[in-house]
């Protein structure tokens, strides 16, 4: 559901109407940009945006942030920002994760085979 301006978004309760595995869908848009929600019980797989950076902020759980060279781990309150054309992986640490993501609305995602 994403909300339009001027409105009220519960995102608390947005999250506990999610049941499947993987869930990644807009809750707002400012000016060229998306606020996605996410909630994920697996791992995405691996990938890079040529056109856009991309920045993760964990509300519930851990997420993992694979990166070619390291490993980041976020936990509730955290934020990290990957560059356009940095291959990485996002999965939860443990049984779920929930995180908010910031990105260009246009944002282009180039699947990498491992």
């Amino acid at each position: 559901m994403k909300a339009a301006p001027l409105t009220l978004l519960d995102t608390d309760e947005l999250i506990r109407t999610v049941t499947t595995n993987y869930a990644n869908f807009p809750i707002a848009e400012v000016n060229d940009h998306v606020v996605r929600l996410s909630v994920m019980t697996e791992p995405y797989f691996w990938h890079h945006h040529p056109n856009s950076d991309e920045t993760f902020m964990t509300v519930e759980g851990i997420l993992v942030i694979e990166l070619e060279t390291e490993t980041i781990e976020l936990v509730p309150g955290q934020l990290f920002t990957i560059p356009k054309n940095i291959a990485h992986r996002t999965r939860p640490k443990g049984e779920r994760s929930v995180n908010i993501t910031f990105e260009y609305g246009q944002i282009e995602t180039i699947r990498i085979d491992r």
